[in-house]
């Protein structure tokens, strides 16, 4: 087994046992709704972003969402043996490519902001097939 995919089947375990709430991927009212409008999105390094701009308390709860991540992510790393950014790379991929429901934005590494169509999302070469 590579050590990408050690990273990713123990995100994905880490995410199955403890549930997705753990990886922080619920949001209130001001994130959801910048999500359906298309000024929050999910990221390829696994953590949310800002597309535009949102008002102070949606830029506070995607703050707040990122270091519950981190702290998730920081956890898998240490028990695996990996550096955080490994772990919230898989978790990104896994995202973009489970998670992200059409018409939301998303963000991969080349920089530029996508909305997601009917297609499946062209995900960054270090995700696995």
């Amino acid at each position: 087994m590579t050590r990408k995919t050690r990273i990713i089947a123990a995100a994905l375990a880490l995410t199955a046992a403890v549930g997705a709430g753990a990886i922080a991927y619920a949001q209130g009212g001001g994130v959801s709704a910048a999500l359906a409008a298309g000024t929050v999105g999910e990221q390829a390094d696994g953590y949310l972003g800002i597309r535009g701009s949102v008002g102070q308390d949606v830029q506070d709860e995607v703050d707040a969402i990122n270091i519950k991540r981190r702290a998730a992510y920081t956890q898998i790393a240490q028990q695996r043996g990996v550096t955080i950014k490994e772990v919230a790379a898989a978790i990104g991929c896994e995202t973009l490519a489970n998670r992200v429901a059409g018409g939301r934005s998303y963000l991969l590494p080349d920089g530029v902001w996508r909305t997601k169509g009917a297609d499946p999302i062209a995900l960054p070469g270090y995700c696995a097939n």
